[in-house]
């Protein structure tokens, strides 16, 4: 469908209709709570308040593989946030993360509580507290936290662009559609030629840039967001398509892909998790 005539702005925007698409119930152009409610509080070091999207499970990974190299601090209890019913929009989690976005960390271990909000911020965090999966050598650290910003700069365009436009908005527009698919090829093909010489985005070490762009660019090649792998012929990325299998084979990405996911079939469902036991 393309469009049938083109759109004026009005001199000044207004917010007096929805938005359209999957997520209008809960678009707003302000910020603040909408509702008093209190977040649960478990008994481990970690508290996340967080959903099973790639922005979610950028942090779950990175907790399922600092428990598997023993750092028992890491534990953590997870809370489904369920972004649907506008449960980011309560004054517990606005307190947590006042963009009102999942993932959300609370850190008890400190006095007062650390909270921690953004994707990338909880990352670096955690990696630094726990001394793993962030190098420590200048250079190799520099580069690694170029592909984590990369990746956090890059996202929107995949998400709130292609992915809103192709699969989520009430109508297809071919314009918007065509130019969000043409800049995810164009980052695809950025990965794609920096994995051609690289084992892992970095060189041979698996790192917390690869756990953030593996939840958005690995999981668009496999298949397990917006359903567009022949549309973007992501098969023809190759080198993307083998690093984003050999990560999604680790034991510890299996688990956290599935704390905090909600929907798919119930096996693969934690919508709580409090130990280790949870995922088994």
């Amino acid at each position: 469908m393309t469009e049938s005539s083109s759109y004026e702005p009005p001199k000044v925007w207004t917010w007096d209709t929805e938005s359209g698409g999957r997520f209008a119930n809960i678009n707003r152009p302000i910020a603040g709570p909408t509702h008093d409610q209190a977040l649960p509080v478990g008994d481990n070091p970690l508290q996340l308040y967080s959903l099973a999207t790639p922005n979610g499970v950028k942090v779950t990974v990175l907790l399922e593989e600092l428990l598997a190299l023993g750092h028992s601090g890491a534990e953590y209890d997870a809370y489904t946030i369920n972004i649907g019913e506008g449960a980011q929009f309560s004054s517990g989690f606005v307190d947590v993360n006042p963009n009102s976005k999942i993932p959300a960390l609370l850190d008890t271990t400190t006095s007062p509580a650390t909270r921690v909000f953004e994707s990338g911020a909880i990352l670096v965090y955690l990696a630094e507290k726990f001394g793993a999966f962030l190098p420590t050598d200048p250079s190799a650290r520099a580069e690694c936290m170029s592909w984590l910003f990369w990746q956090m700069g890059s996202a929107p365009y995949l998400g709130g662009g292609f992915g809103h436009f192709y699969a989520y908005a009430p109508e297809k527009y071919e314009y918007p559609i065509n130019r969000f698919a043409m800049e995810v090829k164009r980052q695809l093909d950025v990965l794609n030629r920096n994995l051609a010489e690289r084992e892992f985005l970095c060189g041979d070490e698996y790192n917390i840039s690869d756990m953030a762009n593996y939840a958005w660019y690995g999981n668009l090649v496999i298949g397990e967001i917006y359903s567009a792998q022949e549309f973007l012929d992501t098969a023809s990325y190759t080198h993307v398509a083998r690093w984003a299998r050999q990560i999604d084979e680790r034991p510890a990405v299996k688990r956290g892909k599935r704390v905090n996911k909600a929907w798919g079939p119930e096996e693969e469902q934690v919508i709580e998790r409090h130990s280790a036991s949870d995922l088994d």
